[in-house]
C-alpha cells in the first residue's frame, strides 16, 4: 500500500490580511486555504486607543498576526479535510521590513498598558517612511566613512529598513528603546510564537538589516550615528542567523492549540514574502526576474555573481537560493496607486456602470483603457506616490501627471498610472543590466497579474516576454516549499521547487508596433525621472516640507468651516 501523501502549510502575511494555504508536498497543489482580514488594518492616523500618529506612519497590530495562526489556519485546514497527522510542516512569509520592540520573552511592548498609548511601541510596518531623517543620517555617515557595506545597497539605505527604524525609536522615545529586550522582524516573532524559540532568519537581515558575510556593520559606526546606539546588536538583535529552509523548531503545545496541528511539527525559519515567490515560480536560477505585483512590486532576481547595482534594495549571498546571489529591488506604490485614483479621482458615474454589469471598478476601467492604443491619452505619469525604492531610493519623491486638459477622463488617468509603473519597472531592469546582472524574462506573481491590459502593457514597455505564477497564492506556496525542505520531505529548495513550482511560460510577449512607441514615451518618462528625481528639481521635497509645516502650525484665526460657501458663476 502506498504511503498517504503528505502536505505542508504555507501563511503568507501581506499588509492588510494572512492567508493559510494547504499543499500538497508531492506536486504544490493546493487543496485549500483561508483568510483572516487584519482586524486593526493599518494604522496611519491613530493608535487604537486614539492617539494620534505623525505623518508619513504605518504601524500594525501584532494581535491581528495572532489571528492569522488562530483563525485562517484552523479554517484551511479544515476546508482541505486533511488529517493533522498528514501536515508534516509549517512555513511562513512576511512584509519586510516590518518590526516590532518585544520583551526578552518576545512579549510586544504595545501589549503592556503603560506602552499601549505609545506610538513607537508598536509594529512599524514595511511602508512606514517617518524614519527617513534617520535613514538620511546612517546613509551620510556611511559615504563620509567609506562602510565597504553600503554599496551591497545600491548607495542608499532605506527608511523602510531596520536600522533606521530602530534609530528612530531611540531618539524619539528612548524609554521604548530602554525597555525593548529584543527589535525584532514581525515573521521571526510570529516563528517564535509558533516554536518558543527565537531565530532570526538570513534573509531580512541581509536585505533589511546590512548583514554582509555574516556581519552587521561594526559598533563604532553605530556609536557615530548616537552614543546610546552602539551597542544595538548585541542588545537588541543577536548575531546568530539562519539560512532559508533550516528547522527553526517545532510547534509548542499551545501553537498546536491556535491552528489545530499536532505539537511537534516542523517550522521552517521564516522568510520574505517577495524572495520566497521565486521558488514557487520555479526560479531557482539566473536570469529570471521575479516581479510580486501587488499593493507594491518588489523584484527579486537570481545571479552567480555579484555586482554593485546603484539604487538596488541588496545582494545577499543565499538570499534567495542557497549558493547563489539574490538581488532586491522595488517600487513602493503600484496597486496602491490604482486604489488611489479609484478611491479618489474617479467619478461616481463609473461606479453606477460597475454595478450595472455586476463588475469591479477596475474591470470597468481596464476595459475602457484597453481600447486606446499607447500614446493616445497624451498623458505621462511619474509612479512616485508613494516614494521612490529603486533606483533612486528616496521616499521623499511623490507622484506627477502631466499633459493632463479638460478632455482627459478617469480611463486615461489609469492607463497613464499603469504604464508609469511599467516604466518604473524598466529603470529597474536596464539598471541591473548596466550593472552588468543580465535579465532575459520576466515572471509576474501577485494579485495584478489578473489584469490583462497591464501584463501586456509591461510586457511592451519592457520588451520581454512575461510567464505568469500559475496559483493564486504564490508567496504561500513558496513558503510550503521551504517547510517541506525544513520538514525532510526534501534536500534543498532547488529539489522542492522541481515537483512544487508553478508556473507558465511566455503567457504574454511584446507587440512590435506597441513597444516602438513605448521606446518613446519611456524616454520622455526618463527626462522627468531625472529632473524630478536627480535633485535638478527638488519641488517635490519642498512641497512636502511645506506641508508638513502647515500641518505642525497653529490653526488659522479664520474658521473655513463656519465661512459662507463660495458663490460659483454658473
Amino acid at each position: 500500500m502506498a504511503a498517504p501523501p503528505l502536505y505542508t502549510i504555507g501563511i503568507d502575511y501581506g499588509t492588510e490580511s494572512g492567508r493559510a494555504v494547504v499543499i500538497r508536498t508531492s506536486d504544490g497543489f493546493a487543496l485549500a486555504e483561508a483568510v483572516t482580514p487584519y482586524a486593526h488594518g493599518v494604522m496611519d492616523r491613530r493608535l487604537p486607543d486614539g492617539t494620534p500618529l505623525g505623518r508619513e506612519w504605518a504601524l500594525q497590530h501584532p494581535q491581528d498576526y495572532l489571528d492569522v495562526l488562530q483563525q485562517a489556519v484552523p479554517a484551511a485546514l479544515a476546508a482541505s479535510g486533511i488529517a493533522p497527522d498528514q501536515i508534516v510542516g509549517i512555513g511562513i512569509d512576511f512584509t519586510a521590513c516590518t518590526v516590532l520592540p518585544t520583551w526578552h520573552d518576545g512579549t510586544p511592548l504595545c501589549f503592556l498598558p503603560e506602552y499601549a498609548g505609545r506610538p513607537h511601541a508598536w509594529v512599524k510596518l514595511w511602508k512606514h517612511h517617518a524614519a527617513q531623517p534617520q535613514a538620511d543620517r546612517i546613509n551620510a555617515l556611511a559615504e563620509e566613512r567609506g562602510e565597504p557595506w553600503l554599496a551591497r545597497y545600491g548607495g542608499k539605505i532605506s527608511s523602510e529598513w531596520l536600522f533606521a527604524k530602530a534609530l528612530q525609536i531611540l531618539e524619539e522615545d528612548p524609554d521604548v528603546y530602554t525597555h525593548a529586550g529584543r527589535f525584532i522582524e514581525a515573521a521571526d516573532w510570529v516563528v517564535w510564537q509558533l516554536t518558543g524559540v527565537e531565530t532570526r532568519n538570513a534573509c531580512t537581515a541581509g536585505y533589511k538589516a546590512m548583514v554582509q558575510g555574516g556581519n552587521y556593520p561594526p559598533t563604532d559606526y553605530f556609536a557615530a550615528l548616537n552614543p546610546a546606539f552602539a551597542n544595538v546588536v548585541d542588545e537588541k538583535l543577536g548575531r546568530e542567523l539562519s539560512p532559508l529552509g533550516a528547522l527553526a523548531g517545532r510547534l509548542t503545545t499551545q501553537a498546536a492549540q491556535w491552528t489545530g496541528l499536532l505539537p511537534g511539527t516542523a517550522v521552517a525559519v521564516a522568510n520574505v514574502d517577495a524572495h520566497v515567490t521565486a521558488p514557487a515560480a520555479g526560479v531557482t536560477g539566473p536570469g529570471q526576474l521575479v516581479a510580486i505585483m501587488g499593493t507594491s512590486t518588489c523584484h527579486v532576481l537570481i545571479a552567480e555573481k555579484r555586482a554593485e547595482v546603484p539604487g538596488m534594495c541588496g545582494v545577499v549571498d543565499g538570499g534567495i537560493v542557497p549558493g547563489a546571489y539574490g538581488y532586491e529591488a522595488g517600487q513602493s506604490g503600484v496597486g496602491d496607486i490604482f486604489a488611489w485614483l479609484v478611491k479618489n479621482a474617479v467619478p461616481a458615474e463609473y461606479f453606477a456602470q460597475a454595478e450595472r454589469e455586476q463588475l469591479t471598478i477596475h474591470a470597468v476601467l481596464e476595459r475602457e483603457a484597453a481600447r486606446q492604443r499607447p500614446g493616445e491619452h497624451g498623458l505621462m505619469a511619474l509612479d512616485w506616490w508613494n516614494g521612490n525604492r529603486s533606483v533612486l531610493v528616496d521616499a521623499n519623491l511623490s507622484g506627477v501627471v502631466v499633459g493632463l486638459t479638460l478632455a482627459t477622463r478617469a480611463p486615461d488617468l489609469y492607463r497613464a498610472l499603469i504604464e508609469a509603473t511599467a516604466y518604473g519597472t524598466r529603470v529597474i531592469i536596464e539598471n541591473f543590466e548596466t550593472s552588468g546582472v543580465p535579465v532575459h524574462e520576466l515572471v509576474i506573481a501577485g494579485g495584478l497579474k489578473k489584469n490583462r491590459m497591464l501584463m501586456q502593457i509591461y510586457a511592451d514597455v519592457t520588451n520581454r516576454p512575461l510567464s505568469v505564477l500559475d496559483v493564486e497564492q504564490g508567496p504561500a506556496l513558496g513558503s510550503a516549499m521551504h517547510a517541506a525542505v525544513a520538514a525532510g520531505v526534501y534536500p534543498d529548495i532547488g529539489a522542492a521547487a522541481e515537483k512544487m513550482g508553478q508556473v507558465q511560460r511566455g503567457v504574454y510577449t511584446p507587440n512590435p508596433s506597441n513597444v516602438a512607441v513605448y521606446n518613446q514615451l519611456y524616454a520622455e518618462y526618463l527626462t522627468l525621472h531625472d529632473y524630478f528625481g536627480r535633485g535638478l528639481n527638488d519641488v517635490m521635497k519642498r512641497l512636502k516640507r511645506l506641508s508638513g509645516e502647515a500641518v505642525t502650525a497653529a490653526p488659522a484665526v479664520s474658521d473655513p468651516i463656519s465661512a459662507p460657501p463660495l458663490e460659483v458663476a454658473r
